[in-house]
């Protein structure tokens, strides 16, 4: 049972007199527990709703399209409150958070209608058989699941759960039941790199053709590590190892299969100081959210985008001297970009700032995880032109918000230029440089 706040003016619900207070039952004889419930059986053409009304239940009818709403609204996009993690993995970021931060970032999820709805990963340590049983039932795919080592014992000791290692019989009621799998491994030196590697390799693979992709990601350590299980980073020749091991065993998979299912992080390849693979290794790119295959994404589409900038030359107005801040791992690419956008038209000038993460420390080099302060401290007094630019990564989802709180509008005064949010494709960082 769910509790409507508001029926939207015109809508379905509106002709049928629900109203906001009213108490959803069910629909179609169908208990609703969350959004999962309500979207699956709501595409039914022909639809029956139970509610209650100050406890005095009712009931309407009445035909839709299959895909129409009906203009319920409900408190939360969930429908109920998110389900939080059960775990205490041991390379948890959410644990390396300093403390005074707001309290939304200590919240760890793992909630698997997260993961339909906008492609987080669950543990699948919060699932029963009846929670296995829906998602099978409603067709919920892809399920991205972290997976980290497919030993069941080791997963129990690297995320702190007795139920880790029995979980894992899902993925094969997932496969079974016609899901998708797209997995991720967290890889921690000493624990589970190596032999283990090999094994979850293996073992995932043997799902295929319901395994549509692992991606295989460093672990990230931040500076706030104090009194938590000992972690160490891998250094470059160690993640040349790693990048020789997965792309060997990849390599198997793709005469097997005619995919490589096994992708390795773009960090990896940064901290082996390795060329980055073309588009082709890529394949569809169905890890780039993992930050696999980012960069190689990037410079296709910018490369693509500096084919024909006719259109966005003929807006452009010269002079124009623009600024751009990133952070360490994207610097070098976004560097040679800004270059050769700046060879190509008169008139442009592109500073690329380099931002060193002091808040999380300099182990960190991803720009999503670079903080307001840390570009006003870097880029105080530094000649940043008509605007500065910045990835959106480096702000929350939903509003105009660095991890730390700053503001873009804070950032603005404190440097004293206008600054933007830049998307994190080729196209948009051409039109966002030359300012059209």
């Amino acid at each position: 049972m769910v509790r409507i706040v508001s029926v939207r003016e015109g809508s379905a619900a509106e002709a049928e007199g629900i109203v906001a207070g009213d108490v959803l039952v069910s629909v179609n004889g169908n208990e609703i527990r969350d959004v999962l419930d309500y979207r699956f059986y709501l595409t039914d053409t022909e639809v029956s709703l139970r509610l209650t009304r100050a406890e005095t239940p009712y009931e309407v009818r009445f035909r839709k399209g299959e895909y129409d709403d009906i203009g319920l609204e409900f408190a939360t996009p969930l429908m109920d409150r998110k389900h939080s993690c059960a775990n205490k993995c041991v390379f948890c970021f959410v644990d390396q958070l300093p403390k005074g931060m707001r309290k939304t970032l200590y919240f760890k999820d793992d909630d698997d209608r997260l993961s339909f709805l906008h492609g987080n990963y669950v543990t699948l340590t919060n699932l029963r058989d009846r929670d296995v049983e829906r998602l099978i039932k409603m067709h919920i795919s892809p399920i991205n699941v972290s997976v980290h080592t497919t030993n069941p014992e080791l997963r129990v000791r690297m995320m702190g759960n007795r139920r880790a290692g029995e979980v894992l019989s899902y993925l094969r009621r997932f496969a079974d039941g016609g899901l998708t799998l797209c997995t991720q491994i967290v890889l921690c030196k000493g624990l589970n790199d190596g032999a283990e590697l090999d094994r979850s390799m293996r073992d995932l693979a043997a799902y295929y053709p319901a395994l549509r992709s692992c991606a295989i990601v460093p672990v990230g350590i931040t500076k706030f590590r104090e009194g938590l299980y000992p972690l160490e980073l891998f250094n470059k020749e160690e993640a040349a190892a790693v990048i020789a091991q997965v792309n060997a065993f990849g390599a198997e998979c793709l005469e097997k299969y005619g995919t490589r299912l096994f992708y390795c992080a773009d960090e990896l390849y940064l901290k082996a100081e390795l060329p980055l693979p073309d588009e082709s290794y890529y394949e569809d790119f169905s890890q780039i959210e993992n930050g696999v295959g980012m960069l190689t994404s990037l410079a296709a589409e910018f490369d693509f985008e500096m084919g024909d900038l006719g259109e966005a030359l003929a807006n452009f107005r010269a002079p124009r001297a623009v600024s751009l801040a990133t952070g360490v791992a994207a610097y070098e690419q976004i560097a040679s970009m800004a270059r050769r956008l700046a060879e190509r038209v008169p008139g442009l000038t592109v500073r690329v700032y380099r931002i060193v993460n002091r808040f999380f420390g300099e182990t960190v080099t991803v720009s999503g995880l670079l903080t307001g302060t840390d570009l006003m401290d870097q880029l105080a007094g530094e000649d940043l032109g008509d605007e500065l630019l910045f990835p959106e990564t480096m702000l929350k989802a939903d509003e105009d918000l660095f991890l730390d709180d700053t503001t873009p509008a804070m950032l603005s005064r404190k440097l004293g230029v206008p600054v933007r949010p830049c998307r994190s494709d080729g196209g948009a960082f051409v039109r966002a440089v030359l300012g059209v």
